[in-house]
């Protein structure tokens, strides 16, 4: 049988190629794709490939904090909130570290400045790598930016 860590209803995450150090994640197997903070959302092209620039406050109730970030844009896809409420959405991919784990998610990249957490991980990322337990928060501990660059720097190899 092969182990698989178990999440609580709510991680630490490290996104390393947006220089996000940690950022508090809501784990929702309820929810198809994953959503990511963003505001001032801005499309531009790098080398003739489609890139967008935004802005993320990932810190919990606090706007003053803001992060700019830049990524490949994947796709636009319509979502469907929790609420009903469809809106298309840039989609990135980029890596995450929760715990030991490092791996490649799809992000949507919305307004999430009214929602308690600023990233929502839905079951598409998680895979079949994660078990959840409702009932417990963070057993993966907080993200330690040592551990994610030797993480990083296996991964190169």
């Amino acid at each position: 049988m092969i182990h698989k860590p178990t999440l609580g209803w709510r991680e630490w995450v490290a996104l390393p190629e947006l220089k996000l150090a940690r950022i508090k994640a809501k784990i929702d197997t309820g929810a198809r794709s994953s959503a990511l903070h963003a505001f001032a959302i801005e499309p531009y092209r790098k080398g003739g490939q489609r890139w967008v620039m935004f802005a993320i406050h990932p810190v919990q109730k606090n706007s003053n904090v803001s992060i700019e970030c830049h990524a490949a844009v994947k796709d636009r896809r319509m979502v469907t909130d929790s609420g009903g409420h469809k809106q298309r959405r840039y989609v990135i991919e980029t890596q995450l570290i929760l715990g030991p784990s490092l791996i490649r998610a799809e992000m949507t990249l919305t307004d999430r400045d009214s929602m308690r957490f600023r990233m929502l991980l839905g079951r598409t990322a998680m895979d079949s790598w994660f078990i959840v337990d409702p009932g417990a928060s963070y057993l993966q501990g907080q993200p330690d930016e040592d551990e994610w660059l030797r993480l990083l720097d296996r991964e190169s190899k």
